[in-house]
């Protein structure tokens, strides 16, 4: 990385330097009013601001849904939030893509406690979901859409993962669970601190024996597994009064078994296949608080180490460091206003191949009433291989009070960015396996628009609905050549993704509660065809009970997915509609006790996410969790 580069955003900061978020707004702590417009968020322009103030669009997931939900992929949580897709080859650890709003997984950024958990080691910069488990998460916030202004140009959508959060008490979680496939986990975190210091940890091993990952695995049938080993630690000291400084790492191994790796011996298709992944990330931060506003600023890396095996033998090995230093400014002086403005500089190394992006960016947030919310702010990045560009985001919120203590939120944004073709694609068409149309073309950056009109109800009794049209471009997509292998090539033209969002809320008694979102997802690319693995639509639907006592809670879970199309040979496939039911039921057996049972796919449903691959049939786990 450009040192020079590196000390002018250091003396940019001056002598300040933050984690990017409060405690407060990790906790996600909100205001005493029951309708939710209160609750604070950070995802929206990387400070605490109430969901009222915000006119992007926003999901939010706290402990207690995720506990509900009981899974152990957090990226099976993820996939019941609106417009979250999820395409899965194979079970457990096998290779998954989110997309938000049915654009590309590696236009998804993905932060955990801060730290950017994209890989550069593979073909595109993107997060490796598959290995992020759900235990020690307490909350996630996701940004639908390309309104990640203040996180990088190239954000198609972002989700901001926390962990639990430490407290001045000592406290302990021990998770044990077993089950379908000979599934096997055990997790556990503990916290405390005190006024000048905190701390968090936790660990997890997972172990299944899977299912045989390919359809067309019909001679060897065997069981692919997987493993994983998650490490997480967090500290915080504060120094003073106003200035706090942190600390965390993560450390993650995941171990594979596949189907359809390339054996260099006999130049055949075989499925005795493993893979294994390797991420470190760490952070280092601080936070200055004056009587004006707040410094802060990070400095982060990801370090990815992945190798493959073909008949036990090394065949294949890639490596990648994401390192970036940043720098968040927020001006708070003036009460019907707040002015966020940053830089950063983030470098991606893949297998030796590096770059540098530079990027500066101011936010202007105005609350002109109690009612009525704007912002604007606008992006400037410099990438060393393709040039400046400038990304900008509006957006605004007006409500009105109704007078049955009921308000209505209309909203809007519209957003831009671009993408530069990432250090793997644009080399690989230089290379002398790459033969033509691929290799005569030198791949230019790709652009983005946004933008989305919404109307939401809300009432202090916690009935929440919400209604969103959204618009998206992107110009001159990049995607592989799978009709002849030739490389990398662009689709010239505008692909769309366009749609409606349908959610709601409803507290049905005091006992019952009804979450359901729908998804109509119209996605094209330049030639009028419907893009690879999008569902057009795309529903989620929970229930949930309680016992008086809350001693009981029973959740159901229902989703489906219509009119997704995969490709085969460069010619579009249909896949088949699904619809898939899972339950799970929890007894607190006391203060310290907690036992649980969870089915997945309870009515059996045969389905395909990824044509070839196949998916998990009914699946029971049991667990008891102790809270010490």
């Amino acid at each position: 990385m450009n040192h020079r580069k590196l000390l002018a955003i250091a003396c940019s900061a001056g002598a300040t330097l933050s984690p990017f978020y409060s405690l407060h707004a990790q906790t996600g702590n909100s205001g005493p009013s029951t309708n939710g417009l209160e609750e604070i968020v950070v995802i929206s322009s990387r400070i605490e601001t109430p969901l009222r103030q915000i006119g992007t669009s926003v999901s939010v997931l706290n402990a207690d849904d995720i506990q509900s939900k009981g899974n152990s992929s957090l990226l099976d949580i993820l996939r019941t939030m609106p417009s979250v897709a999820v395409s899965n080859t194979g079970g457990s650890g096998q290779v998954s893509t989110l997309r938000i709003r049915g654009e590309e997984g590696y236009r998804t950024l993905v932060l955990l406690d801060g730290m950017k958990l994209s890989d550069p080691s593979v073909t595109q910069v993107q997060p490796q979901l598959e290995h992020l488990l759900s235990s020690g998460i307490e909350r996630v916030e996701i940004l639908r859409g390309p309104q990640g202004l203040s996180y990088g140009a190239d954000a198609g959508g972002v989700v901001n993962i926390s962990t639990r959060q430490s407290s001045t008490e000592l406290r302990s979680h021990i998770d044990v669970m077993s089950g379908a496939f000979d599934t096997q986990q055990l997790s556990g975190n503990i916290s405390g601190g005190s006024e000048r210091a905190d701390f968090f940890l936790s660990g997890t091993r997972y172990e299944t024996d899977g299912f045989n990952t390919r359809s067309t695995d019909t001679v060897l049938a065997d069981d692919d597994g997987y493993d994983n080993t998650s490490l997480h630690a967090r500290v915080g000291f504060n120094v003073s009064a106003n200035l706090r400084l942190e600390a965390v790492h993560r450390d993650t191994a995941g171990d594979s078994a596949y189907d359809g790796c390339f054996n260099p011996v006999t130049f055949t298709t075989i499925h005795d296949c493993d893979a294994s992944f390797e991420q470190q990330a760490s952070r280092l931060s601080a936070t200055y608080q004056t009587n004006y506003g707040t410094h802060a600023m990070a400095y982060a890396t990801t370090e990815t180490e992945r190798e493959y095996f073909a008949l036990g033998s090394s065949s294949y090995g890639s490596s990648g460091e994401l390192t970036r230093l940043e720098y968040i400014g927020n001006i708070t002086a003036h009460d019907n206003f707040n002015f966020v403005y940053g830089i950063d500089l983030e470098e991606e190394d893949n297998n030796g191949e590096t770059r540098d992006q530079l990027g500066y960016y101011a936010e202007y947030l105005s609350t002109f009433s109690e009612n009525f919310f704007v912002t604007a702010g606008v992006r400037r990045d410099d990438n060393d291989d393709f040039g400046k560009h400038t990304s900008y985001r509006i957006s605004s919120a007006y409500l009105f009070d109704l007078s049955n203590d009921a308000i209505v939120k209309v909203r809007g944004s519209l957003g831009t960015g671009f993408r530069a073709p990432s250090p793997y694609e644009a080399s690989y068409n230089r290379n002398p396996w790459a033969k033509p149309p691929a290799s005569l073309i030198k791949l230019t950056e790709e652009s983005s628009k946004g933008h989305e009109l919404a109307v939401e109800y809300y009432t202090d009794g916690g009935l929440h609905l919400e209604a969103v049209y959204f618009d998206q471009q992107i110009e001159d997509a990049i995607y592989f050549d799978s009709a002849t292998y030739s490389g990398y090539l662009q689709d010239i033209g505008t692909s769309t993704s366009e749609g409606i969002e349908l959610s709601a809320t409803v507290p049905l008694h005091q006992q019952w509660t009804l979450e359901t979102n729908y998804t109509y997802n119209k996605t094209r690319k330049p030639d009028g065809t419907q893009r690879q693995l999008r569902p057009k639509n795309l529903a989620n639907l929970g229930l949930a009970w309680n016992s008086a006592d809350d001693r009981i809670k029973v959740s159901g879970f229902y989703r489906t997915s219509r009119d997704s199309s995969d490709v085969a040979g460069g010619v579009p496939v249909a896949l088949k509609d699904y619809d898939v039911i899972d339950l799970t039921v929890s007894y607190n057996l006391s203060d310290l006790i907690h036992i649980y049972g969870r089915v997945e796919n309870l009515a059996d449903e045969d389905y395909v996410e990824v044509l070839g691959y196949n998916t998990a049939g009914r699946s029971a786990y049991v667990g008891v969790r102790f809270n010490f």
